[in-house]
């Protein structure tokens, strides 16, 4: 029987975040930082690879992250008018942070707050 380990996007869905979200804690908390990223069992063609079991490790690691605490603390301003835009175009709360979670996947090279603006100014 094959070992089976959790990509970036099944680990993203088993925490409730998007793979960006993921991506963005591996490369802010490196190996050898003071908070480092647990590390990969397997690096597969430069895709890494966690076992299931260690799902509780990297929700303890998440859980110990330093900052905004939980639940996030305040949305930003971008945010809140991507919100208050999504939801004049029939978009619930949960619906929209959804398709943010989507278009940040899409495009990890943009901060949030640039996203949110790009989404708004498409609207618009």
């Amino acid at each position: 029987m094959a070992d089976r380990y959790l990509g970036m996007l099944g680990l993203a869905e088993a925490l409730g975040v998007s793979r960006h979200a993921v991506h963005k804690w591996r490369a802010r908390h490196p190996a050898g930082s003071e908070h480092a990223f647990p590390e990969p069992d397997i690096d597969l063609d430069g895709a890494p690879g966690w076992r299931p079991w260690r799902l509780s490790e990297i929700s303890a690691w998440r859980a110990s992250l330093p900052g905004r605490g939980v639940g996030g603390g305040r949305p930003t301003l971008a945010r809140q008018e991507y919100l208050r835009e999504a939801y004049h175009r029939g978009f619930d709360r949960e619906e929209a942070l959804r398709a943010l979670a989507v278009f940040a996947a899409d495009f990890p090279e943009m901060s949030e707050p640039e996203l949110c603006a790009w989404i708004v100014s498409k609207w618009r």
